[in-house]
């Protein structure tokens, strides 16, 4: 398994929640992250509202920029969790891969980016469905597991690789991780987390803490 983990403001090579990541596919309308803030997953969700807000602005500038730099070239994700970037997607160079991650970095408020884009044709509109049911899955097995907060983590799936962002526990993250792994459909798990100590989620989250 690839893991990339980032503890706070430092990212250290270690290689979700239910907000959706922003597609950017030829000239398809843009979907912005976070389109269900309010209510109960904005209360459950461990970045701050502001946070969340900052997030949502990230996304959609970022993938203006991303529109600038491939127009209509490629098929790109844009999925921004506590100001941490995720590309994902299909690019046809290098070189645009690497212009894409510089656009997306001088962005106000991203503070480090993960540039997991590949150089290859575009995914099908099959394979992006396929993709989309295993994000349902895998949502609703971190619900169903009851003993993780399925709320803490932001699921992204590309090409049957998921992606787990979040700000949680390594216990969290490795129990996610499993769970994840057992998923028909999966074929890679892709950890893109912020870790934090039990007591650190006790201060933001104190009924997901663990039991002493």
């Amino acid at each position: 398994m690839t893991r990339m983990t980032f503890n706070r403001l430092r990212s250290t090579a270690v290689i979700g929640a239910l907000v959706a990541s922003t597609t950017l596919t030829g000239c398809a309308a843009l979907l912005v992250g976070g389109a269900v803030v309010g209510g109960s997953l904005m209360a459950t969700d461990r970045r701050t509202s502001g946070a969340q807000i900052e997030d949502q602005s990230i996304e959609f500038k970022s993938s203006t920029r991303v529109r600038e730099v491939l127009g209509d070239r490629g098929h790109v994700n844009v999925t921004s969790y506590n100001r941490m970037v995720l590309l994902s997607g299909e690019v046809p160079t290098e070189a645009d891969k690497a212009a894409i991650e510089q656009a997306v970095s001088k962005v106000d408020g991203v503070r480090s980016t993960v540039n997991e884009l590949a150089v290859m044709t575009a995914s099908s509109l099959s394979n992006r469905s396929n993709d989309a049911l295993v994000t349902s899955k895998v949502k609703a097995t971190l619900v169903d597991a009851g003993d993780i907060s399925a709320n803490a983590f932001k699921v992204v799936t590309e090409r049957g690789t998921v992606f787990l962002l979040g700000r949680v526990t390594e216990r969290e993250a490795e129990r996610a991780s499993e769970l994840t792994r057992s998923i028909s459909g999966v074929q890679k798990v892709v950890r893109v987390v912020e870790v934090i100590t039990d007591a650190e989620l006790a201060q933001i989250a104190p009924n997901s803490a663990p039991k002493k």
